[in-house]
């Protein structure tokens, strides 16, 4: 193969079929690595009718290369003058040994990841073209006796020559051959399996029409079990080996499964779409799962839960199983045009999954779940500087990793639900079924869907769609009551954005009037920058007012400061007002990091209900941590201890045992308490009436080694000892170098990360990266922030699309420094062309290292 020339520079002309302009567009993408959008359009205003035939001998020896042949069938429509066609494919000129083109050898033409397919090799129609190949370990996450694919968004290309872009869908039928003893599964059925010796050769039924990011397969020394629920044959593939967690959990996981499907059928009114329905889990996936249709793949330790597993834990499970899901009608059946609306699938998927929990996990929570399970993780990012909209640009595909977060996952489901309030829930089930109708099987975008709703409201959906879909950020009310004889004479609520300028977020939500022995609650609507609420006039001026008391509204409310001291009997309205205490904090608001710490333990110590218990030691870690400084946090740090411990004493459901005991360890820093959690691993005798498992033991062992406490080689040994899962003690093993207390051996470690095969296990690298960067190390670590920032780029191009966010969160957490915050600033300044998506990503992770910063310097913190 020759690369050592350049191709010609290729310029496409044609006419954009969205616009409506009779006006040719002239387009280069010749030149560019990734997917360009110019070249997706170019792609898919020619290319029909794709199918892949996929065949792939996996070695017993992870060292060895995966070797692959394809054959491509597409029908091509004519081209405009003497252009050329486009293979996206990631692997390096040496990864195509062999290239055929309608029964043609041809030279390999290979530039800037794309295989060049010259005019005169195609003909108007059908066409096939055969490909040798040597698949990439970046897309296959192999183990030692397991692999899986994962190729959202862009990484099909890495796998296997492609056309690499979501709105070309096609057909894939595949074929492996495995080591003798290993199982897989993919998009179709399996068709036959026939032994050779040491391997095994499986064909695969072709799939359901997807797109290329949808396509998988996962193959390995797995267990298996299968069901039928509700009529489905259901096939499940996982590693766990403990079989309390297996004997409490496959029940539970294949009943929601099927609550799921039955669900979404009836919402929809269309039947499960795709031919079988079929599952794996894997030990440390880096997501929480992905929606491969036909063969969906979940984060192992999420599913399997043991006897000490607490409420959030099992609405996490209900939530991650119904989410992908609702995947396969949102996201797989209709799927984005480009993945600039990749928001689309995951805002429905998590909002499908809050609806179907009312079923899996029946209880008259629904609102409290919903707002525990969004409201803090939007607001941890669009209280930042490095907020963006829902909706982004996205000029190529490489760069759509970068999409992902908060906003998408959470901030999202949240205004789909004030959409649903403002327009009704059965118009907007009357959208969304036209739209899944209208479009199954295909792809559409946000317009799309604004045209499917439209005309079962008055609502301007458009209109609204600007400030919530299209803007970034969060509005910031403030209000005014005025009274005369002990009667309210007006009531005025203003909103603007946390900037300062006056913008509208159009939402509906609740405020409380506060009487001895009473609660009035009225509905606002905020549809201006200032809204007289009339409802409120003539009522008797309250003790206090309680703004957003059904936990609906989102932004920054004020709160009363007559009212702190009141509980309300709703839980939910306690949870928005945690909540809201908790950003009036950040804000500089109404009390100190310190104040609030202790608010929280005063409202812990008569909060009943689990999730919201929670929300307050969620707080107080987090406060602990971030916003103390060492030195108080040595001063106040045995009192909160003993609070803690005392609460796990006086409280009696097992579950909230368990979070005060994880409360505990995680802020315990005591000799005390030190010997506490020695003694309990030790012994392995838990606190009465908490149920502490080996995945609990194996924190404990690893809580005492960042502390430094006396003999900790030895409990690490042990504890690896201890394992029986061979996936969990290979992970201890992992850790090991990032939990020492040499300094020089964790910045070994660290600097091995700086190369691309040293990260391959994201979830590994990440939880060491917590251990190095852990707020009692700080001051050992904090001289890794420059190469953690440096190397952001290359972790962005190597690795999947959670990964930047997560080594920003982890790198920057943990840190209060005027000098941490300037080794920030400053790489920000010395990089002004910096990609903005990941200058934003950084903004995001650095924001609670600015707040704490003021702390440090003496500044005051509610300045």
């Amino acid at each position: 193969m020759r690369i050592d020339r350049c191709l010609p520079v290729v310029f496409a002309l044609f006419y954009l079929p969205f616009t409506g302009s009779s006006q040719p567009v002239v387009c280069l993408f010749g030149g560019q690595t990734g997917v360009s959008q110019v070249l997706a359009l170019f792609r898919g205003s020619y290319l029909r009718d794709i199918q892949y035939d996929l065949h792939f001998r996996i070695p017993p020896v992870k060292e060895e290369p995966v070797q692959g042949y394809e054959t491509i069938r597409f029908r091509l429509a004519e081209l405009p003058y003497d252009d050329s066609l486009f293979l996206d494919f990631k692997g390096g000129a040496d990864g195509v040994p062999e290239l055929i083109v309608n029964d043609n050898g041809v030279r390999e033409e290979y530039q800037n990841e794309h295989l060049w397919l010259a005019r005169r090799w195609l003909r108007i129609g059908i066409n096939t073209i055969g490909i040798r190949f040597t698949a990439s370990n970046a897309a296959l996450n192999r183990n030692g006796d397991f692999l899986y694919t994962l190729l959202v968004p862009d990484r099909a290309r890495t796998l296997f020559p492609c056309f690499d872009q979501p709105d070309l869908k096609a057909i894939f039928s595949l074929s492996l051959v495995i080591p003798a003893g290993w199982k897989a599964i993919g998009n179709g059925p399996l068709l036959d399996s026939v032994s050779a010796g040491d391997s095994l050769l499986l064909h695969f039924k072709p799939s359901d029409k997807i797109s290329t990011y949808l396509f998988s397969f996962a193959a390995g020394k797995f267990s298996e079990s299968d069901r039928v629920v509700d009529g489905r044959t259901m096939r499940f593939l996982y590693r766990e080996t403990d079989s309390s967690k297996l004997r409490l959990s496959l029940d539970s996981i294949f009943r929601i499964e099927g609550q799921a499907l039955q669900f979404m059928k009836q919402y929809t009114g269309i039947a499960y779409p795709f031919q079988k329905f079929d599952f794996v889990a894997i030990p440390d996936f880096q997501f929480g799962g992905m929606e491969h249709a036909g063969a969906i793949q979940y984060q192992s330790r999420t599913l399997f839960l043991d006897s000490g597993a607490t409420r959030e834990q099992f609405i996490a499970r209900s939530n991650l199983l119904s989410h992908e899901t609702a995947h396969m009608w949102f996201g797989d059946l209709v799927t984005m045009k480009w993945f600039n609306d990749v928001w689309m699938k995951e805002v429905f998927a998590n909002y499908m999954a809050g609806k179907i929990s009312s079923v899996t996990l029946p209880d008259d929570k629904d609102d409290l779940k919903f707002l525990t399970a969004h409201y803090p993780s939007a607001y941890s990012v669009d209280r930042t500087a490095g907020t963006h909209p829902i909706r982004q640009r996205l000029d190529n595909l490489q760069e759509a990793g970068s999409l992902y977060g908060p906003i998408i996952y959470d901030k999202a489901p949240i205004v789909m639900r004030q959409l649903e309030r403002l327009i009704g829930a059965k118009a907007f089930q009357s959208g969304l079924r036209d739209y899944l109708h209208k479009y199954a099987g295909g792809n559409a975008d946000w317009d799309d869907l604004i045209f499917s709703i439209q005309p079962y409201t008055k609502v301007k959906v458009y209109e609204w769609s600007q400030v919530w879909v299209n803007g970034a950020g969060r509005p910031q009310f403030s209000y005014r009551l005025h009274e005369a004889g002990g009667k309210i004479t007006d009531l005025v609520i203003r909103q603007q954005g946390e900037d300062g300028k006056e913008r509208v977020w159009p939402q509906l939500f609740e405020i409380a009037l506060v009487y001895p022995g009473r609660v009035e609650e009225l509905t606002v609507n905020m549809n201006a920058a200032s809204v007289h609420l009339a409802a409120a006039v003539g009522k008797a001026v309250p003790r206090c007012v309680l703004f957003n008391s059904s936990g609906i509204g989102y932004g920054i409310f004020p709160v009363d400061p007559h009212g702190l001291g009141w509980v309300s009997k709703k839980s939910v309205t306690r949870a928005a007002t945690y909540i809201n205490l908790y950003e009036n904090m950040l804000d500089g608001k109404v009390m100190t990091p310190r104040e609030l710490l202790w608010q929280d333990i005063g409202a812990l110590k008569e909060e009943r209900e689990e999730l919201n218990m929670n929300i307050l030691l969620d707080q107080i870690g987090l406060i602990f941590w971030h916003f103390i400084s060492p030195y108080d946090r040595h001063n106040i740090g045995p009192a909160l201890e003993e609070a803690l411990w005392g609460r796990m004493d006086t409280v009696t459901a097992p579950n909230e045992k368990k979070l005060l005991f994880r409360a505990f360890s995680n802020i315990a820093g005591t000799v005390v308490a030190q010997r506490r959690m020695y003694t309990m691993w030790k012994t392995k005798q838990a606190p009465p009436g908490v149920k502490l498992t080996e995945d609990d033991y194996t924190g404990l062992a690893i809580a005492l080694a960042i502390r430094d406490y006396a003999g900790y080689p030895e409990i690490l040994t042990e504890q690896l000892g201890r394992i029986r899962n061979k996936d969990r003690r290979d992970r201890l093993q992992y850790l090991l170098p990032s939990l020492s207390n040499d300094v020089a051996v964790r910045d070994s470690f660290f600097r091995t990360l700086g190369s691309a095969e040293a990260r391959r296990k994201e979830a590994w690298v990440l939880e060491a990266l917590s251990y190095l960067h852990h707020p009692l190390r700080t001051a050992a670590s904090e001289k890794y922030l420059p190469a953690s920032l440096d190397w952001l780029e290359d972790i962005q191009r190597t690795g999947d699309v959670f990964f930047p966010q997560r080594w920003l969160q982890v790198s920057l957490g943990s840190y209060q420094t005027a000098t941490a915050a300037e080794v920030v600033r400053s790489f920000l300044k010395q990089h002004p062309d910096y990609n903005p998506k990941l200058r934003a990503k950084i903004l995001q992770a650095a924001d609670n290292l600015f707040r704490a910063e003021k702390l440090e310097s003496g500044e005051n913190f509610l300045q």
